[in-house]
């Protein structure tokens, strides 16, 4: 594997996560009723900056949950023998709220397929959208997110390889070719 581009630095994930935060606020006309459930693992801190950023914006906390999915995947047999399962941190209530699923890239769907039967289980909130930092194309889904940072259209035989201080000790967003 060798990096192809540098397509974000952490400027532009700032700007991108910012703009994204104006559009969620006025796509939901406020914040009333809204909160962030981040897919683990750099979906986390999209979900965190988001809710920092939407705090500026509207003066309101925002709630943020964490999610694993290990266990709702449909290839958990190919990832791992003993697939290692994480903590859910959900602190609210999902009933009568409109959640954001959060996560750093959107690829074929299946991870966002997988959130989405996870959180149900913890609930039906009256509306689930999606927001990526990054949204690569190449769906096998019916699956589209409602907020993106930046459309980057890929090959099969690249990835696209994000990196958060918080997890990665760096800021960049890397097309990779395999």
């Amino acid at each position: 594997m060798q990096i192809k581009s540098k397509i974000m630095d952490k400027d532009s994930i700032e700007r991108a996560l910012r703009r994204m935060a104006h559009e969620i606020v006025e796509q939901n006309k406020g914040l009333e009723d809204l909160y962030l459930v981040g897919i683990r693992t750099r979906g986390v801190p999209v979900a965190k900056r988001l809710s920092n950023f939407l705090y500026e914006i509207g003066g309101k906390e925002i709630g943020v949950g964490i999610l694993d999915i290990t266990l709702y995947r449909d290839d958990l047999t190919t990832i791992a023998h003993q697939p290692v399962i994480k903590s859910t941190e959900i602190d609210f209530a999902l009933e009568k709220t409109n959640v954001i699923l959060c996560d750093d890239v959107l690829f074929t769907g299946r991870t966002v397929r997988a959130a989405i039967d996870a959180l149900l289980d913890y609930g039906r909130p009256n509306t689930i959208q999606l927001c990526v930092l990054i949204d690569r194309g190449h769906r096998e889904l019916p699956i589209k997110a409602n907020y993106v940072g930046k459309n980057v259209p890929t090959s099969k035989e690249e990835e696209i390889e994000v990196a958060f201080t918080e997890t990665d000790g760096e800021e960049s967003v890397h097309i990779i070719k395999l």
